[in-house]
């Protein structure tokens, strides 16, 4: 692997600040999961350069109230809600269909963590899975004829440091026959969230889409974490650095939309720089890629996992 890509930005770095010298005047922007936490964040970043951003969520309601906000404190008025139901492929193929025209920049933001017990999606699927990559998956494929026709077309998978908790297990990805983990599930999906990474950019370079991951950091407190117990929060949570949420959005926004990431695909960020490749996991917080995640054969093995899924 050749030199880690490094940017101006850093850990303190907000969305506002690497978004700051960006026109995205005339382009069009999808955010996931844009009714809470970092897709807020990030939506209302992307609207503040210009975008016309569609926030595609579950609950329209909040969705409709974040928009709102949106408008009124970007002055961007295109702001717009869609309901999306990652776990719920049907919901995904009808918000595909109702998808015209072009797409500059697709976050795929949107996901749930440490669901206590082992929950199946509508299609049977384990749910970290289902909701955080399987959902994205169908979503990303269903709109690359978009991105290609937008020329120089994004997408952006938010993964975290906790895919070091697991590869994607290929034989048993649903946990049909291994002890349920909380953490590894989701573990499991922010894996396959940078192996989408990797082969969407192989495959899809030729039409100029790019895809990069990302862990935006430890945030103080997102509705992300609503399952997670207190005291395992408290514990992890004095060996992290915390970010802010505008911190936390910072990774996405410039994946999204910084001409420094022009051309560059198929890489996992943390900080707002490429991180480095580990194997083995160190202590909370030190970061890095496990191999397992950037590997081009895991990835190609997933996609061709997936498209069955989906099919």
């Amino acid at each position: 692997m050749g030199e880690l890509l490094t940017t101006p930005f850093g850990f303190d770095s907000t969305a506002s600040d690497v978004i700051a010298d960006v026109d995205l005047s005339g382009k069009r922007a999808i955010v996931t999961g844009a009714s809470s936490g970092i897709g807020v964040e990030t939506a209302r970043a992307l609207a503040a350069a210009g975008a016309s951003v569609t926030l595609a969520v579950r609950n329209t309601s909040a969705g409709d109230e974040v928009a709102a906000g949106i408008r009124a404190t970007t002055g961007n008025d295109t702001a717009a809600v869609a309901n999306l139901e990652l776990g719920d492929l049907s919901s995904v193929a009808a918000f595909v269909r109702a998808w015209s025209g072009p797409l500059d920049i697709l976050v795929n933001n949107a996901g749930v963590m440490a669901v206590p017990e082992l929950t199946l999606s509508w299609n049977g699927h384990e749910l970290h899975f289902a909701t955080n990559y399987l959902g994205h998956f169908a979503l990303s494929v269903g709109l690359r004829d978009a991105l290609a026709s937008a020329g120089g077309g994004r997408i952006v998978s938010v993964s975290s440091g906790g895919h070091l908790r697991s590869p994607v297990v290929f034989d048993d990805i649903d946990y049909a026959f291994r002890d349920y983990d909380p953490f590894g599930a989701y573990g499991q999906s922010k894996t396959a969230n940078v192996l989408f990474a990797v082969e969407a950019t192989r495959r899809w370079a030729v039409d100029g889409i790019t895809s990069n991951a990302l862990m935006p950091g430890a945030i103080y407190d997102t509705a992300l974490g609503r399952h997670v117990d207190p005291g395992h929060a408290a514990a992890a949570a004095k060996h992290l650095r915390l970010k802010s949420v505008e911190q936390g959005a910072a990774t996405s926004v410039l994946l999204a939309a910084s001409p420094l990431l022009d051309g560059i695909g198929g890489r996992y960020f943390e900080d707002c720089a490429e991180a480095r490749i580990v194997d083995r996991r160190g202590a909370p917080g030190t970061g890095g890629v496990a191999r397992y995640a950037v590997d081009p054969a895991n990835a190609e093995r997933l996609w061709d996992v997936s498209s069955r899924m989906v099919g």
